[in-house]
């Protein structure tokens, strides 16, 4: 087979695997471009691979791990809450179907509390299915070593890890009514579709505005929702555009111009939002659409003769 053919045959769950390290579509696509660059590299001196597939799961799994490595440090700089980079997910069957739930927002920020070769044990086997010993052989670890590092990722992630039981027909409609509501600015009905613990994150890197830190219980968050579209309708308003973010129900969200300015994304459960993540980093949109200036439009809204 052709490394074409192997790419196209490869490359969803080469990219899967890689995106649920990294929490990062630009670093997840590095990472999948060196794997097929080795191997293509391989190929041409002569060598036979005896499986591409495990070949290409086992580099990108280590690549990943090292990339991880260096990105928390990275990560610790960071200005504000860092937040995953936000991945449209198709609602048909498709390449990210069968993680749909384990690529959740929610489920990525829990994965950052583990060790890297925990992060890459537990997904390989819980997500990804695969067998101990072929997971151990990929993060260098004997079998028994393996089991361990999964059931401590998987106790300490079971409390916390979001579980879906609305079906996405339910979903989707509570989150048009949610989106409807933040457009309108209708505190009502904000409150109604808020859990009482409600958490909202944010990420803007500190290149835009966004939440400094999370807001937590259902009127704080319910008021700062509803005071974004008086805001933001001073400076043209914004335009939601329903789609699955990360498996989710979630919004592209756009200006005037029609530009992307945020991306965000919903966890229900119990007919209830838990958790909001909104993403106006610019360059965490980039891969989305053509991107606009958040900082502008905030600061539009502040000028004299719009309030």
């Amino acid at each position: 087979m052709s490394i074409s053919d192997l790419y196209g045959d490869l490359r969803p769950r080469a990219f899967a695997i890689a995106y649920q390290m990294l929490g990062s579509v630009g670093e997840a696509e590095d990472v999948v471009q060196e794997a097929f660059l080795r191997l293509h590299q391989i190929q041409q001196g002569g060598e036979v691979i005896a499986s591409p597939r495990a070949y290409i799961a086992t580099l990108v799994t280590r690549l990943a791990i090292d990339q991880l490595r260096s990105a928390r440090m990275r990560r610790e700089r960071y200005v504000g809450e860092w937040l995953p980079e936000p991945l449209a997910t198709d609602p048909s069957p498709g390449e990210h179907a069968e993680t749909s739930d384990s690529l959740s927002l929610a489920v990525l920020v829990l994965l950052e509390s583990l060790s890297p070769r925990q992060r890459a044990a537990f997904l390989l086997r819980e997500v990804f299915q695969y067998p101990y010993p072929e997971v151990a052989d990929i993060v260098g670890t004997d079998v028994d070593s393996t089991r361990h590092l999964v059931a401590r990722a998987r106790k300490h992630l079971q409390q916390r890890r979001p579980r879906y039981h609305a079906s996405r027909q339910q979903r989707q409609q509570l989150a048009g009514r949610f989106f409807a509501a933040v457009e309108h600015g209708d505190l009502r009905a904000l409150e109604e579709l808020l859990a009482q613990d409600v958490a909202m994150h944010g990420d803007g890197g500190g290149k835009v505005p966004a939440l400094g830190r999370p807001i937590n219980g259902r009127r704080r968050v319910a008021r700062v929702l509803a005071a974004m579209a008086p805001m933001l309708a001073r400076a043209g308003g914004v335009r939601f555009r329903l789609t699955e973010v990360n498996g989710q129900p979630g919004a592209l969200v756009y200006d005037v111009r029609d530009l992307l300015v945020g991306v965000m994304g919903l966890d229900i459960a119990d007919g209830e939002i838990q958790t909001i993540h909104s993403i106006v980093n610019p360059d965490k949109l980039q891969h989305f659409d053509r991107v606009g200036d958040l900082g502008a439009l905030v600061r539009a809204s502040r000028q004299p003769g719009n309030g």
